[in-house]
C-alpha cells in the first residue's frame, strides 16, 4: 500500500499540556520550513487534562492508546502513522523538533534507524546524574558487550526510522524498555543504524517525570537479556 506521506513526527503524549503546543508548533513549523509532506501525529496515553484537546486544536492528529505505557503508545504511533519515515521524540520539549533536520538525512540517504546523542550537549539540569553516568553508561555497556551495538547513547528518545524496517522488527514492549528493545532487534535484523549528535534540554513540564528509575532500569535490564 503507497504511504500517504513523506513524513510522520509521532510525540508519545500524557498528560502534557504545559507543553503540548510549543512542541506541535515546533514540528509543524520544520514541516512548513522545508517542505516536507509531512504530519504530527500525537499517540495519547489516557491523558486527563487538555492535552489532547490543545493537540487537535494546534493541526495534530490524535489517536488515543488505551494500555498505558511508553512502548504501548509508540507502537501504535507507528503502526498508524502514515509516513514512509517516522521521527519520534518527547512532548516534553526536551528534543526540539526544529531541530531534526539530520534525522531527515540520514533516512533520506538509506539508514534504517537514525537515534540521537544527547551526549554532545545536555543543559545543565536536563538529565539526572543517576542517569547520565550511571544508567545509561551501565546499559551501553551490557548491550555492547551481549550485542556488539557500538551507540553511547542508547536510551535516547530522539529518533528516526523507516517504518517498513521498524515494523518488521514485531517490537513488542509495553514501557521504556521500548527503546532497547528497538536497538537490539534492529541490530539483529542487519538494519543499518546511524548514531548523531544533539542538544538534549530540560524537560519544560515542570512537574514530575514519568520515568521511573529504578522500575524502568529493571525493565531494560530484563529486556536485554531476554532477546
Amino acid at each position: 500500500m503507497k504511504e500517504e506521506k513523506e513524513l510522520t513526527i509521532l510525540i508519545p503524549a500524557l498528560n502534557e499540556e504545559k507543553t503540548i503546543k510549543i512542541v506541535i508548533q515546533k514540528a509543524k513549523k520544520w514541516l512548513e520550513i522545508n517542505n516536507v509532506n509531512g504530519e504530527i501525529l500525537v499517540a495519547d496515553n489516557n491523558s486527563i487534562d487538555r492535552t489532547k484537546q490543545i493537540a487537535k486544536e494546534n493541526g495534530a492528529r490524535v489517536i488515543e492508546v488505551e494500555h498505558k505505557g511508553y512502548g504501548n503508545a509508540l507502537r501504535e504511533g507507528i503502526k498508524q502513522s502514515k509516513g514512509k519515515y517516522i521521527i519520534m521524540g518527547d512532548a516534553d520539549d526536551s528534543y526540539n523538533f526544529l531541530e531534526i533536520e539530520e534525522f531527515y538525512k540520514e533516512l533520506k540517504k538509506g539508514n534504517d534507524i537514525v537515534i540521537g546523542n544527547r551526549y554532545y550537549h545536555i543543559e545543565k539540569g536536563a538529565m539526572k546524574w543517576t542517569h547520565r553516568y550511571i544508567g545509561t553508561p551501565l546499559f551501553r555497556y551490557m548491550i555492547r558487550k551481549k550485542y556488539k551495538i557500538d551507540i553511547k547513547d542508547i536510551n535516547c528518545g530522539l529518533r528516526g526510522m523507516k517504518k517498513e524496517k521498524i515494523q518488521e522488527l514485531e517490537l513488542k514492549s509495553e514501557g521504556m524498555e521500548f527503546a532497547s528493545e528497538m536497538m537490539i532487534k534492529g541490530k539483529k535484523a542487519n538494519l543499518k543504524i546511524k548514531e548523531i549528535p544533539i542538544h538534549f534540554y530540560k524537560d519544560k513540564r515542570e512537574g514530575k517525570s514519568h520515568l521511573n528509575t529504578v522500575r524502568d532500569g529493571i525493565r531494560h535490564v530484563k529486556i536485554i537479556f531476554q532477546l
